[in-house]
């Protein structure tokens, strides 16, 4: 499913659209990329890697440039917290989950794929 969800969901961006893909996956894990912006710049493509635990949680670790890397720790599929000390949010629209961190980060994952299979 988060190879279909990943592969076709075209974000609605009235700029610019930005689509999930997805790389590789071993039926539990996935390294692909997201829709992500910080510092009020516009969204824009992410390597992301996806990791479900055994003990139904998830992390995905997202690239920002410059060699940051962005964890965010999901339960049972909703965001908990990240690598930030900031505030953590996120709302659903759709088939997607946006992940925002405050002040200024965005981060948009197809739902299907924090759901565990």
């Amino acid at each position: 499913m988060f190879r279909v969800a990943a592969a076709v969901v075209l974000l609605s961006s009235p700029a610019l659209a930005q689509v999930s893909t997805l790389a590789a996956t071993d039926g539990k894990n996935a390294l692909g990329t997201i829709p992500c912006a910080k510092d009020g710049a516009a969204l824009s493509s992410c390597h992301a890697e996806l990791r479900h635990h055994d003990d139904g949680t998830t992390t995905l670790a997202v690239g920002l440039g410059g060699g940051e890397v962005r964890s965010i720790y999901f339960t049972d599929g909703v965001p908990s917290s990240s690598s930030s000390p900031s505030r953590i949010s996120h709302e659903t629209r759709g088939d997607l989950t946006v992940i925002f961190i405050d002040p200024d980060e965005v981060y948009e994952v197809p739902t299907a794929a924090l759901k565990r299979q």
